[in-house]
């Protein structure tokens, strides 16, 4: 039995793959083999319908860490916004809005390493007053918080965290070093002992090697999230990664495929940076893989229109949202 059918009916019996298998499969010549496996997993394990959220800037620039991607790094001179925590009805008016378009999950996300004192208590405000007047699944991004700080999360209603690794463990320092993936390891682990989902991903496109991209999925499956965002660089002007060199459209497939292979039954969720990708590309991410997304306005670039990820996933097999 050939590398890419007896890897996959490992996976679609329960059982783990190596680090050899990744690569070896990684290194197939047969893409398109490749990727209808990875959508045969998709299909095995995860649900019909298509799994959106949404996200707003509850505090953006002045960021006190160096990562050389981010355009609210207080380190670099980039024009991004800069405000502090928003107002509840701020909050609430893209929340409803985003509800209406038929989004379930909602996120606040805080530039800067945490949140804490008064601002983590107008962030938990701002969330009581979702979960008094929607119905939407909360979810927080506010980065590197001690267990007592996540508990007053958990309190005001918050059910799920996010915190990416953003690239292998062995590359992380080359593109941040004011802390460690150690130190967000931390965070999600005390975040997984109060009872929160996981939603924990990764950047790619940032000079790491294929190698290390599978480095990152490896990492992420001893963390086991619920959810894992897939972010592709989008540069930008005043930050060092600026200059780096795109990665091609069939490294973003492979890296989908292949995390498929590693996560059958996460939401892999397509997030920052896949508006340079055409529709069909698009299109066959999510017939490989990719089953969630962020969708609406990002945080310092533009996201994608609603309604017009509605028909891509409509075009791509999933029952329409409601």
């Amino acid at each position: 039995m050939e590398i890419i059918e007896r890897l996959k009916q490992q996976v679609l019996r329960g059982e783990l793959l190596t680090r050899g298998d990744i690569l070896e499969l990684s290194e197939t010549k047969d893409r398109e083999k490749l990727y209808r496996a990875a959508g045969e997993i998709t299909r095995h394990f995860g649900k019909p319908s298509f799994n959106p959220c949404s996200i707003i800037n509850a505090r953006a620039g002045k960021c006190s860490e160096n990562c050389k991607w981010c355009a609210q790094s207080g380190h670099y001179h980039t024009g991004s916004d800069v405000h502090g925590i928003v107002p509840a009805c701020y909050v609430m008016k893209q929340a409803r809005h985003d509800e209406k378009k038929g989004v379930k999950r909602f996120c606040q996300v805080t530039s800067g390493r945490s949140v804490k004192g008064d601002a983590l208590k107008r962030i938990c405000e701002n969330y009581r007053e979702l979960r008094k007047n929607t119905r939407l699944f909360l979810c927080g991004s506010l980065g590197l918080l001690e267990k007592e700080e996540l508990q007053q999360l958990w309190d005001a209603g918050v059910r799920r965290y996010h915190c990416n690794l953003e690239t292998a463990p062995s590359y992380f320092a080359q593109v941040c070093t004011s802390h460690t993936i150690e130190d967000k390891i931390q965070t999600l682990k005390w975040a997984r002992e109060i009872g929160f989902e996981l939603c924990c991903g990764g950047i790619i496109g940032m000079g790491e090697t294929r190698e290390q991209r599978i480095e990152l999925g490896l990492a992420l499956r001893e963390l086991q999230p619920d959810s894992i965002p897939i972010n592709i660089l989008s540069p930008v002007k005043g930050t060092p990664l600026y200059d780096t060199v795109p990665i091609d459209d069939g490294e973003i497939l492979l890296t989908i495929a292949v995390f498929r292979f590693l996560h059958p039954k996460a939401e892999l969720r397509f997030a920052g940076g896949r508006g340079r990708l055409s529709h069909e590309v698009q299109l066959k991410a999510l017939e490989i893989g990719i089953n969630a997304a962020v969708v609406g306005d990002l945080l310092t670039t533009v996201g994608s229109d609603i309604d017009g990820d509605r028909a891509l996933t409509a075009e791509a097999g999933y029952l329409p949202w409601p």
